[in-house]
């Protein structure tokens, strides 16, 4: 008794008997195409969902440089589905499986399905293509290819180079949307990774997969079907941890030190401007030097890296010194000795800061307006010299006080020299008005007592900057 498939014509092959044929034989006898349409799916009820299950073994892993914001990935990837139409058990009872290659592919129906995210793709293979197919006797058909590919990963570089990067392989169905095929991973060890795989630049954190719908239509023409709908999709996602030993080594190490260089200055006297000007120079051009080497390796993205949070502190540093150089060299050329309430940072910067042009425009202005002439006329100034026991402009003073908010200008009074001593008068004694002592420093001496504020002041905020930014980049 002659046994068919159903539907199949009656000039078919006929496949009683099956373990008498070749697998060839066989093969071309199951998969003729008077009983099989490989451009159908397998199925015979009109509405039934075809499940296909991936699984992904991964050989390799490299990321390429962040510009390229891509990475290569080697890996087998195996596609599993039950299709009816070729099943075989009752045909030929002792017969295990079909294997076969390309030529297999081509007589059967396979599910066709495309990576989203990828730049290129290929089959490894030297003479033939990695292709592996296998038919079970109950129809389960395993697909098995062997491919390398670049995929984009779209990376977020804030955190450069103490960034995370989650770089993903993602699978659609390119013709059937959801209601026709479906796709999963396999429950037990959806992907496996290599005992050999290693990683350079970066280290493997964790890897997982999800299974998800995404929306087709005509307008974004993401699918090949033509159709709007939701299409299945499989996503296989690791997380990648930058290793910084590198970027340590070759990149904060040598700014730390260039920075540091650049307070040698201080130690240099504030007048030797060759050596302290090249010095400057010298670290800020090293400096730009070894951040552009750097810079090249990434791309030109709108928002600010942490690299260049480092870049901008480093910079700031250097050029400060610079700086610091230039204020403390223009002092140290200064003639006239200046008079200081206190010996400390507040009256120091104030003397130095004070422009001299605002004195002489304040002393034309006294001399131009008859208002400020008048009120230099004061009683005191006035007196008759034969009332000072001590001869005549022994013991009056001027003394300028706080500038008005309406004139902006000086208001001048006198005392004598006993109202400042707090003797000659009734009720002198006991006095508890504060009594001043002024001191006066060169301007060499200013200088030095800058620099040498300043081989304290630096590494004490740089020390400060790094605490802030080793914060923000491990904890934050």
């Amino acid at each position: 008794m002659t046994m068919y498939l159903p539907n199949a014509p009656l000039d078919c092959p006929s496949l009683e008997k099956g373990d008498i044929y070749t697998q060839s034989e066989f093969l071309s006898r199951l998969a003729n195409e008077c009983r099989y349409d490989r451009l159908l799916l397998p199925t015979y009820k009109t509405g039934e969902v075809v499940y296909v299950h991936a699984s992904a073994y991964v050989y390799f892993i490299q990321p390429a440089e962040a510009h390229d914001l891509n990475f290569k990935l080697h890996f087998l990837l195996q596609l599993r589905w039950t299709d009816a139409r070729l099943a075989y058990s009752l045909y030929s009872p002792e017969r295990q499986k079909i294997i076969g290659e390309s030529d297999l592919r081509q007589r059967i129906w396979v599910p066709h399905l495309y990576m989203s995210n990828e730049q290129s793709s290929s089959l490894m293979g030297t003479d033939s293509k990695d292709v592996l197919i296998s038919i079970a006797p109950d129809g389960e058909v395993l697909f098995s290819r062997r491919m390398q590919a670049v995929l984009y990963c779209w990376m977020n570089l804030q955190k450069f180079p103490f960034d995370d990067q989650r770089c993903s392989m993602n699978l659609e169905s390119w013709k059937y949307n959801a209601s026709i095929l479906r796709l999963m991973w396999e429950k037990d060890n959806p992907v496996r990774l290599s005992s050999e795989l290693h990683l350079t630049e970066y280290s493997l954190l964790d890897y997982w997969t999800n299974e998800s719908v995404v929306r087709g239509d005509i307008v974004n023409m993401r699918q090949g079907g033509g159709r709007s709908g939701n299409y299945s999709a499989l996503k296989f996602t690791f997380k990648l941890g930058r290793e910084v030993g590198y970027y340590l080594m070759d990149y904060f190490i040598p700014s730390m030190m260039i920075v540091a260089m650049s307070w040698v200055t201080f130690w240099l006297q504030a007048d030797a401007s060759a050596p302290r000007i090249t010095l400057g120079t010298s670290t800020m051009l090293s400096f730009i030097t070894l951040a552009s080497s750097q810079a090249k390796t990434l791309p030109k993205v709108s928002y600010i890296k942490a690299s260049e949070i480092w870049f901008l502190g480093c910079i700031g540093f250097i050029f400060s010194a610079l700086v610091e150089f230039a204020f403390v060299n223009t002092i140290w050329r200064r003639k006239k000795v200046v008079s200081l309430k206190k010996v400390n940072s507040k009256y120091i910067l104030k003397s130095t800061l004070t422009p001299r042009l605002a004195r002489k425009e304040l002393q034309k202005e006294m001399q131009s307006s008859p208002q400020l002439s008048k009120s230099r006329s004061c009683s005191s100034l006035q007196q008759d010299a034969s009332s000072d026991p001590n001869g005549p402009g022994y013991n009056n003073y001027l003394t300028v006080h706080s500038f008005p908010s309406a004139l902006n200008l000086p208001t001048i009074t006198t005392q004598s020299y006993d109202d400042l001593s707090g003797r000659g008068r009734p009720g002198s004694e006991g006095s508890d008005e504060p009594k001043h002592t002024w001191t006066q420093m060169t301007p060499q001496e200013i200088a030095t007592w800058i620099d040498k504020r300043s081989r304290v002041l630096f590494p004490l905020l740089f020390i400060l900057f790094n605490i802030i930014y080793w914060t923000f980049v491990y904890c934050l």
